[in-house]
């Protein structure tokens, strides 16, 4: 299960090196969500680290893109898009610093310069000394060359070419508080967490389609909890939960319904008791996998969610209840 390690920073190279290359994808087309509101799917592909989903708004005075995935050919789509579309890209809204969310920053900026990133300052702590994002930089360069694949190499030269041009992952505009917020003409609720998935993340309601766009504190096959405090992640999917939304756009996956967000939000409740039960790792992962199988479509899906839920089970009691950098326990 050590590709889970490679999904913040696509960096645990020296625990994932044998597997063999897969061909380089395209992203999946946008398609129209809600009135001029478009998802550009992510994917998680088995020899790679993933994109997360990326939602574009189509405002008065252009787009807004929320999330901007981690390969240049998502990076690539929404770009595309825009220039479809002949609008300016103005506002870029990071969910948090995951780099399979923010990778795409720098390329999307390079295309559209007057396009400002909203975010957290929750970034500058992963980038800084120390930071779980300059540890993964650290054991990228010094993996050998000698034992990577060339898939891998590439992988690892990507992560490193954001880490290098790391300033356009810090926010142009700091977003600290929960409160209106107006973008491309677009007038948005935005909401900041404290110590969810990371120690500060944004999700965001628009009251004009009732559409939530979450970042990961909703992800499939399971949650990722690398850098998570699953106790205040599970108080805000309650706050979601009390918002007046009809579809809610994962980090990772299809939008939901109401109903299907309430269905994963007690599955991530039952699997955080059982973590801090004693039941063995196995029945705490069929638990989640049968919780949220109607999010699974097929046989591989189900056996994917059941390894990742079966790590994190090992994973969150060894911290305690919680990932090592969370700082709130």
């Amino acid at each position: 299960m050590t590709r889970v390690l490679f999904l913040i920073a696509a960096t645990a190279l020296a625990t994932s090196l044998q597997t063999p290359a897969s061909p380089v994808a395209t992203a999946p087309p946008a398609r129209e969500i809600a009135r001029d509101t478009f998802l550009i799917p992510g994917a998680i592909q088995p020899e790679r680290g993933p994109d997360g989903n990326t939602v574009v708004l189509v405002g008065t005075e252009g787009l807004v893109v929320i999330d901007t995935g981690r390969h240049p050919w998502h990076s690539d789509a929404i770009v595309a898009f825009a220039k479809g579309h002949g609008r300016p890209i103005t506002a870029i809204v990071n969910t948090h610093w995951h780099l399979d969310h923010a990778s795409g920053n720098r390329r999307v900026k390079a295309a559209y310069p007057q396009a400002r990133v909203y975010t957290t300052t929750a970034v500058n702590a992963a980038i800084g000394p120390g930071g779980f994002l300059t540890r993964s930089a650290d054991a990228a360069r010094a993996a050998s060359d000698a034992d990577l694949s060339p898939l891998r190499r590439e992988e690892r030269a990507l992560f490193l070419a954001t880490m290098d041009a790391k300033e356009t992952l810090r926010p142009d505009v700091a977003v600290e508080h929960s409160g209106p917020l107006t973008l491309a003409g677009r007038a948005l609720d935005v909401h900041v967490t404290s110590h969810a998935v990371t120690a500060a993340d944004v999700w965001i309601y628009d009251p004009k389609t009732a559409v939530a766009v979450l970042g990961d504190l909703v992800t499939l096959p399971a949650p990722f909890f690398e850098t998570a405090c699953p106790a205040q992640w599970q108080a805000t999917l309650d706050e979601v939960w009390a918002t007046p939304f009809r579809s809610a756009v994962p980090g990772h996956g299809a939008p939901m319904s109401r109903a299907q967000f309430d269905a994963y939000r007690h599955a991530f409740g039952a699997f955080r008791d059982c973590v801090n039960g004693s039941t063995a790792a196995n029945e705490c992962a069929a638990a989640w996998t049968h919780d949220v199988g109607q999010f699974l479509g097929t046989d591989a899906d189900r056996k994917e969610a059941t390894e990742y839920a079966s790590y994190y089970v090992d994973f969150l009691r060894k911290g305690g209840g919680a990932s090592p950098d969370c700082a709130v326990k």
